[in-house]
């Protein structure tokens, strides 16, 4: 697991939009398009701005690329402004220059949830995997909506939020009452299929969550600690984020000293 520290959250979003440039331009070197998995939250606004800037100056075409998201909630309208179809419409797909008919949303309008997990299954597979996945991490230590408890290996499915997660998502609702109580969302295993692994978090409110992915056992009771089994796991933080971890200042050494083939050179 590599871990980056940054100075604030603009600057955990432009070493993650570096990551998924360099992921894409090796794609597309290979001669294929870039899957990019994308999540929602407050997290990964900062990249997805900075990738928007790339588009817009010319130096990143994602315009072949299809988009994954982690999760969708159940029972809101379609439509809905907070339905996850919609928030990546609207910070992922139109910034970034990205076809409608290449983003993918686990269907939580479906009147058939289990056969809308396992169709969304099918569809990264048909779409030949995951290159690069974006994630946020809850205050419990979710990754996705995967809650504490969550198998380690599990595949999209329907979940219940927890009251804390339906807390802290009640900021994008105009009362707590109106946070869905369910989701269908994809699974640790599905998560730990993608070829890269990006978490991103700013704020001393997530620090003691970075605390028990990156330096606590693996367990269920953190679904996020699952990532200190993937091979490339990449955890960029902000100074606040960073604070509990007891071996911040070797982090920042080591990135520092890193050879230049391994380090995210910011675009500009």
């Amino acid at each position: 697991m590599d871990v980056i520290i940054g100075r604030d959250d603009a600057e955990v979003g432009a070493y993650a939009a570096a990551k998924v440039a360099k992921v894409a331009h090796a794609v597309q070197q290979a001669g294929k398009n870039l899957v990019l998995g994308v999540a929602t939250g407050s997290s990964p606004l900062a990249t997805y701005a900075a990738l928007a800037e790339w588009v817009r100056a010319g130096k990143l075409d994602l315009s072949q690329a299809s988009v994954f998201a982690l999760d969708e909630y159940v029972g809101l309208p379609e439509g809905h402004p907070e339905s996850y179809r919609e928030v990546i419409r609207r910070t992922v797909a139109e910034p970034l220059g990205i076809r409608p008919d290449r983003v993918h949303v686990p269907d939580g309008f479906a009147a058939d949830l289990q056969r809308a997990a396992r169709d969304y299954e099918q569809e990264i597979k048909d779409a030949g995997g995951v290159d690069v996945q974006l994630l946020g991490i809850g205050s419990n230590g979710h990754i996705g909506f995967n809650e504490p408890t969550s198998s380690l290996s599990s595949r999209t499915r329907i979940k219940t939020l927890t009251p804390q997660t339906r807390r802290d998502n009640a900021r994008f609702f105009e009362s707590p009452e109106q946070v869905p109580q369910h989701c269908l969302t994809q699974g640790l295993g599905t998560i730990m299929d993608a070829r890269h692994c990006v978490l991103l978090a700013a704020g001393a409110a997530k620090a003691d969550a970075v605390k028990a992915v990156v330096e606590g056992p693996i367990s269920a009771m953190c679904p996020g600690s699952v990532l200190q089994l993937h091979p490339k796991a990449t955890v960029i933080l902000d100074a606040a984020a960073a604070s509990k971890l007891e071996l911040a200042a070797y982090y920042q050494d080591m990135y520092a000293n890193l050879p230049a083939w391994q380090r995210l050179d910011v675009l500009s």
